[in-house]
């Protein structure tokens, strides 16, 4: 087992293992990943029939990066980020996601990324 920083993370790698039992991405229907550190946020889809990325996007995107300047509070980033991930996903022809919270607790930034990626069209 991956050694851990603290009881935090240790509860958070628990979690995910338990979630990644049950989500799987496929090809029409990618998993989006969520990461959040303590400034920044990333996302990714994921094909894991294929073992592939199919693209990601993070608050560090220079495109994102000017917009993100304005927004204030890291949960409006959040959105940001979520409305360019299903803009990346509609560019690949996807349409439909499994969410993967990656053992994060689903609210603030978290929640913000799945609201922004609904309201840009992508189906959970």
């Amino acid at each position: 087992m991956k050694k851990t920083k603290n009881k935090t993370e240790a509860a958070r790698v628990r979690r995910k293992k338990h979630i990644r039992k049950v989500v799987f991405g496929t090809a029409e229907r990618p998993r989006l990943v969520v990461y959040r550190s303590t400034n920044q946020i990333y996302a990714q889809l994921v094909d894991d029939h294929a073992g592939a990325v199919i693209g990601g996007i993070s608050s560090l995107n220079p495109e994102l990066k000017n917009k993100t300047a304005e927004l204030k509070g890291k949960i409006a980033v959040g959105k940001l980020v979520g409305q360019a991930v299903a803009e990346l996903a509609k560019e690949k022809g996807i349409s439909a996601v499994v969410f993967d919270r990656n053992g994060f607790l689903y609210h603030g930034r978290v929640k913000a990324v799945a609201d922004g990626a609904r309201d840009g069209g992508l189906q959970f």
